[in-house]
């Protein structure tokens, strides 16, 4: 990754490295632009649910748009053209990678190969993602966007995870798939609420719920949800030390 300056994968290259993505990256312009992040750069991350009850969803390729969004939204953030996968469920299903350069069908193709759905974990999730952006050395902050269609099974484990996480340069942008009104997104919803700093030095995330068919999200408003808290949070997170005051 580097700093600064315009989109870190300019126009030009996703069009030639993936054709099918330009509209969406077009898209994430716009969205980036109204937060205030041109020239930011992140690590982005994606982590996707395969509880049992998410099976429908990647049948129709929900799950597959989905992760083209956020890879055309990380083309603007990291400029090396990739995203990191982990998919969960009762445990770490899998990790992988997304890239411009093949992600055609790549979330079926990976899903497929990982056998049983369980039920859902968040916490080993993160622990994953944890490790994986720990180990790369990276010195941009993560943006971890986390998609799920219902709370954890271990709720107090997750809580700690992220109380904890807070105090490293990540943030976590839950995204719930399923009846908004569904009381599974309770928990989510308070995570979402933790006050800061008396349970984590700073707000490090955000949740907001896509609905029963999330593609019906038209791809702005769905950029503009996935960044609206990632921009306060790295003024929050400068001021408290979590990251190195702008220079």
């Amino acid at each position: 990754m580097s700093g600064g300056g315009g989109p870190g994968v300019a126009e030009e290259a996703v069009a030639a490295r993936a054709p099918g993505l330009v509209s969406l990256y077009k898209s994430a312009r716009g969205g980036v632009a109204r937060a205030g992040l041109a020239g930011v750069r992140a690590a982005v991350y994606l982590v996707l649910d395969r509880s049992g009850s998410m099976r429908p969803f990647y049948r129709d390729g929900t799950v597959q748009h989905f992760a083209e969004q956020v890879l055309a939204l990380s083309a603007h953030l990291d400029d090396d053209g990739r995203v990191p996968v982990v998919f969960f469920s009762t445990a770490v299903d899998g990790v992988a990678e997304l890239s411009l350069d093949g992600y055609r069908g790549r979330v079926a193709e990976l899903h497929e190969a990982l056998g049983h759905m369980g039920r859902t974990n968040y916490h080993l999730a993160m622990k994953a993602v944890i490790r994986h952006y720990l180990m790369s050395g990276a010195s941009d902050p993560a943006l971890v966007v986390f998609q799920t269609d219902g709370g954890p099974t271990s709720r107090g484990a997750a809580k700690e995870l992220l109380c904890m996480a807070a105090e490293l340069p990540m943030f976590w942008q839950f995204v719930g798939f399923g009846d908004p009104g569904d009381t599974e997104f309770a928990f989510l919803h308070r995570l979402d609420e933790l006050p800061a700093p008396q349970h984590r030095p700073v707000d490090n995330a955000g949740f907001f719920p896509a609905g029963g068919d999330p593609r019906r999200v038209a791809d702005g408003e769905l950029y503009d949800r996935l960044l609206e808290g990632f921009g306060p949070w790295l003024a929050e997170a400068r001021a408290a030390g979590v990251l190195p005051a702008a220079g």
